[in-house]
């Protein structure tokens, strides 16, 4: 009876429903994947299949934007976007000081627009998100996004812009038969072990570019001094590798996506925000700590070197007086 009693317990009958949900199992076949317990009942009917999931999504979406993150020493924070039936919903992943991936938040809106990410990022830190020791974020190279973060944590923060984005873009406006010999070159110069060896180099190239391909020297000169942010700190081999792009909440976004991919009926951006919600958290369960967190320490004291404002001694205080 305790057996049974468990095994029926709302909270376990949730957590069930929701692996499966997220599995891509339709509510009218849960009958049919059920582990049989002899005895015939109503929880695995239609109907109650999608009670427990929205009640059960509706808690995730609650327990994420409720999180208290007072408590995480963050490092680095990403945002990036999904489309999800024509509508964007804005996410955020942090990166704590031992390699934690953490998903922190998400809002309804475009990452193009700076009001809906510098209000995600403000909640954040309403939330507690600690940044007066400095972060790194990781952006995909929108002015939205570099604004909002801009807004929000002011020299607190260093922007890295992920360098495969880059690479998309710049040789998005070359011909075909140009694109892979200045995409290695891209992909060498970017990981130049000398940072200022592979900032010469892109600048380089730039000018190669400039006259038979003016769009894509524009496009590879923009912002291009962000490209090398974590190589400038210090920061080498696999943390830098993981650190240069934005794989890491992409990976968590593709989650989403699959538990989302057999819906065919959004009714409204609540719904959406559910099931993103619990995709994050499902993603959650699968993370494991960054590839090369063991210098992480490298990186978070570079970081309060590179964001800390020197301080004032009398001396030097009298000479800006």
């Amino acid at each position: 009876m305790t057996t049974w009693e468990a095994f029926a317990s709302e909270d376990l009958l949730r957590q069930v429903v929701v692996e499966r949900m997220l599995a891509g199992v339709a509510t009218r076949r849960h009958v049919d994947v059920a582990e049989p317990v002899g005895v015939a009942g109503k929880a695995t009917s239609k109907s109650a299949v999608s009670r427990r999931f929205k009640a059960a999504t509706e808690a995730a979406l609650s327990e994420l934007l409720a999180r208290d993150l007072s408590g995480l020493e963050t490092a680095v924070l990403m945002i990036d976007g999904l489309n999800v039936a024509d509508q964007m919903i804005t996410v955020a992943l942090v990166i704590t000081a031992d390699g934690t991936k953490v998903p922190v938040g998400l809002m309804l809106g475009d990452t193009e627009n700076h009001h809906v990410v510098t209000d995600l990022l403000a909640d954040l830190v309403a939330r507690g998100l600690r940044y007066d020791h400095g972060i790194v974020a990781v952006l995909d190279g929108s002015k939205a996004l570099r604004k909002a973060v801009t807004k929000v944590f002011g020299q607190r923060a260093l922007i890295q812009r992920c360098t495969l984005h880059k690479r998309r873009n710049v040789i998005g406006y070359l011909p075909v038969g140009e694109r892979d010999a200045i995409d290695r070159r891209l992909a060498h110069a970017f990981g130049h072990p000398d940072p200022a060896k592979g900032l010469k180099a892109c600048r380089d190239l730039a000018r190669q570019l400039e006259t038979k391909h003016p769009d894509a020297a524009a496009s590879l000169r923009e912002g291009l001094e962000e490209m090398f942010t974590v190589a400038h700190l210090g920061v080498t081999g696999r943390l830098r590798r993981s650190l240069t792009n934005t794989n890491c909440i992409e990976s968590m976004i593709s989650i989403a996506r699959t538990t989302t991919g057999r819906v065919t009926n959004w009714r409204d951006g609540t719904m959406k925000k559910r099931w993103i919600a619990a995709g994050m958290l499902e993603a959650e369960r699968s993370f494991r700590r960054l590839k090369g967190h063991a210098d992480m320490p490298v990186l978070v004291a570079a970081i309060a070197r590179a964001t800390t404002p020197a301080a004032v001694t009398p001396t030097n205080y009298a000479q800006v007086a």
